[in-house]
């Protein structure tokens, strides 16, 4: 065996892999008839040469960029989407399937702390089970994978300078689907033991080499795997609010009568999203974001009948137990009433030192309950998470691709291969529909999240099922023909449908309702109809509704502390001003807007400050020291409201007016002077503000060299498509269909989105034909 690769698979990963898949289900296809019999079984799959599959896929670019691929089968229509996917991100698409393959470390580095070669090993386990499933998989996804990987390949050969100098272009099929397999938790139990979680008699804390950081296939906060409840914040803080917008409206809510869906994901600048249309003769058309590095990752986007949009949620996917080492037999575990070995697999990765490689191994232990992520004098810990080693997520988004109907795509749904995330619908027929999806434990034990390691004696002692999909939390066609989902939880997806938390599980998470989803139903719970170009700009609004809840609180206590003469000033007098002047707005000409949030800031600070309590030393604060009526229940959508202390609030204003005027040379300077989008050559105005002050049009800012604030994440792409007799959509991509500075589609939109236009997407033959600007065969 060659250092740093992963010894063949032993009968553990086998069952890694088959015991999700058998409690899972397998996906019953949603193939058209025409192309049943194109399909035949894993194993029949055989793997041809990129020059077969290139000559059976073009590739039409139109004005900005947008690759439309037309594609004989899913082998040559993955080998476009790896080619276009390495035209544009090159680089990037490399570095994730490095640290698919465990190489990250051999490249780069070991990383503080041994970061990377933790994150290496553990990359290793999953690839173990990408290479044992892979033949597994039908033979149309085995082509798709297999296709994209040959792309891959055939661009270093041409490219070599988007890889590092060492690099073999021997991508394949099984190193890609590695990156659609979710892993453990790790994070959980490393927290616990952090915390001082008790373990036999083991030591407090992990082994260094245990207690590394877990980057890449540890479950992350973002549009992917959720960080789940026990690392949620509450809303009041001044963090970035990860997350997405999204509406459906019913035919009865449309000036047209057709059913509409708009998508809006907030990730970073740089999560890589890209749009693309993909035509597979007598199989499938879709239009969507396909993330880079893969062909499905998690998908949005619609066919000629239907659509779907993602947003984050937090269900609890992990559990800690407890089993009990076996004294008498080293090496095993007290298990139903006898002793099983812990599986023992080594994986050893390469490790570049600054001056030669080096080989590191480390063994990752199993239990039949999930990997080992401690190990004490009596016990171990281990974490058991949903989904862990499940390879089938790309085969339920290609029957999703593939559905026709709501049945077809619901049947798809219920494979629940995708393991979480909210999915909000629309379709031609006129159906709109929304669940909160999750591959949810069915917990013989409350949850624990990081703070309780349950004992198991035997598998009656820990969870075995999930929830069925029509038992999780949905709306379909609900009154008022609505749906919205700004990452908050289900309960509120509709006001004329509230869902109750009572029947669902406890920890499917309480009932919130935060500013920005608020914002959303303002706009959407009214008797209003909305043409699809509506929706287009309606979705841009710039208010800021957390200026609507305590502005007025604010300015009542600056007015009476001035009556009182309170060392008031000018610079007070000027600042109150640009407040009672502002229009709520964060406009790129809106004045006041920057002072407001300079003192929300330090509004928040003196509330963290002011707490007695070590959870509110910091951000966030607790609501009640914020809000004279904090968020509740019983008022959802008219709380919170007024503020707790308007003393702190006006002691927080006047260091508010100083540090602006010092910053900025004026209080009311203009919200697009020092919000600006920044991106390649360009340097633009820009609106829009955190979701956590109620912004609906979602822009997270940082601050750069010198002093401004660009963007760092937030809206990005965009999309909105009404289903007519054919699709009708309007698109925007921020930060363009390219990373590569030199591309003429780096730039090409961001004046676009800066100025709230959204362009028409081609979907029709002439359509593309007369906004080709390129037509090739890929490779």
């Amino acid at each position: 065996m060659m250092p740093g690769t992963a010894p063949p698979p032993t009968l553990r990963s086998l069952l890694l892999v088959l015991i999700p898949i058998l409690l899972v289900g397998a996906v019953q296809t949603a193939v058209p008839a025409a192309a049943q019999d194109r399909i035949p079984s894993g194993e029949g799959y055989q793997t041809e040469p990129w020059e077969a599959l290139s000559q059976r896929a073009e590739i039409i670019r139109t004005t900005r960029g947008i690759p439309h691929i037309r594609a004989q089968d899913t082998g040559a229509a993955g080998f476009a989407l790896g080619w276009v996917q390495m035209e544009d991100y090159g680089p990037r698409v490399v570095e994730l399937l490095l640290s698919a393959r465990g190489e990250t470390a051999r490249y780069l580095g070991p990383g503080a702390g041994d970061g990377r070669i933790t994150s290496d090993i553990r990359a290793r386990r999953t690839l173990a089970q990408a290479q044992a499933a892979f033949p597994t998989l039908p033979a149309d996804l085995q082509a798709i994978y297999t296709g994209f990987a040959l792309a891959v390949n055939r661009w270093l050969e041409l490219n070599p300078q988007d890889a590092p100098p060492a690099l073999r272009p021997d991508f394949q099929g099984f190193h890609i689907l590695a990156r659609d397999i979710p892993g453990p938790a790790w994070g959980l139990g490393e927290r616990y033991v952090a915390r001082g979680g008790a373990l036999g008699s083991g030591p407090g804390g992990l082994e260094a080499e245990d207690m590394a950081a877990s980057p890449g296939h540890a479950v992350t906060g973002v549009e992917g795997f959720g960080a789940g409840q026990a690392g949620r914040e509450v809303w009041a803080g001044l963090r970035a609010e990860a997350g997405s917008n999204t509406w459906a409206l019913a035919p009865e809510r449309t000036t047209s009568g057709h059913a509409i869906l708009m998508r809006n994901p907030h990730l970073s600048w740089t999560a890589g999203y890209y749009e693309a249309h993909l035509r597979i003769e007598d199989d499938l058309e879709f239009y969507g974001d396909f993330r880079i590095g893969g062909p499905f990752s998690v998908i949005g986007g619609w066919n000629a009948r239907l659509g779907w949009s993602t947003t984050n949620n937090n269900p609890e996917l992990s559990d800690l137990y407890r089993l009990r080492l076996d004294p008498a037999r080293p090496g095993h575990v007290h298990w139903e009433g006898g002793s099983v070995p812990l599986e023992v697999t080594s994986y050893t990765v390469e490790v570049w030192t600054g001056s030669h490689l080096e080989t590191r191994t480390r063994e990752i232990l199993e239990t039949p309950l999930g990997p080992v992520v401690h190990r004490g004098d009596e016990e171990v810990l281990v974490v058991r998470t949903a989904g862990d080693g499940n390879p089938r997520l790309g085969e339920q988004f290609l029957a999703m691709m593939r559905a026709g109907t709501f049945d077809e795509w619901r049947d798809a749904m219920r494979t629940q291969n995708r393991t979480q995330s909210n999915f909000t619908y629309a379709d031609a027929d006129g159906n709109i529909f929304y669940v909160w999806n999750a591959m949810h434990p069915v917990r013989p034990h409350p949850f624990g999240a990081d703070s309780v390691a349950h004992p198991a004696r035997g598998p009656d002692d820990a969870w075995q099922e999930f929830l069925p999909f029509d038992e999780l939390p949905q709306l379909l066609n609900p009154p008022g023909g609505y749906l919205r989902n700004e990452n908050d939880p289900f309960h509120h997806t509709n006001l004329n449908r509230i869902l109750d938390a009572a029947h669902f599980p406890p920890e499917a998470e309480e009932p919130r309702v935060r500013l920005r989803s608020q914002h959303s139903l303002e706009l959407l719970h009214n008797d209003r109809r909305f043409s699809l170009e509506e929706v287009v700009a309606l979705r841009a609004s710039e208010r800021m509704l957390l200026a609507d809840r305590v502005l007025d609180d604010l300015l009542a206590g600056l007015r009476e502390a001035r009556a009182r003469g309170e060392d008031w000033s000018p610079l007070l007098d000027r600042a109150t001003g640009a407040l009672e002047g502002w229009d709520r707005t964060v406009a790129v000409d809106a004045r006041g807007a920057v002072l407001f949030t300079e003192w929300w800031e330090r509004y928040l600070a003196g509330a963290g400050r002011a707490s007695a309590t070590p959870e509110a030393a910091g951000f966030p604060a607790p609501a009640e020291r914020l809000f004279r009526d904090p968020w509740t229940l019983e008022a959802p959508m008219t709380t919170p409201q007024g503020l707790a202390d308007l003393q702190r609030a006006v002691e927080a204003f006047r260091e508010a007016a100083v540090a602006t005027r010092d910053r900025w040379g004026s209080v009311d300077v203009t919200w697009g002077a020092v919000h600006r989008a920044r991106h390649g050559r360009l340097d633009l105005p820009v609106s829009g503000c955190d979701g956590l002050l109620g912004c609906f049009r979602v822009i997270w800012f940082t601050d750069d060299a010198d002093g401004r604030r660009r963007v760092r994440g937030g809206d990005g792409w965009i999309s909105a498509v009404e289903f007519g007799p054919r699709p009708r959509a309007y698109t925007v991509l921020a930060y363009g269909q390219s990373n590569r500075p030199e591309s003429p589609h780096h730039e090409d939109q961001l004046h676009d989105f800066v100025e709230q236009r959204m362009t028409p997407a081609l979907w029709t033959d002439d359509e593309i034909e007369q906004d080709a600007v390129r037509r090739y065969t890929p490779g």
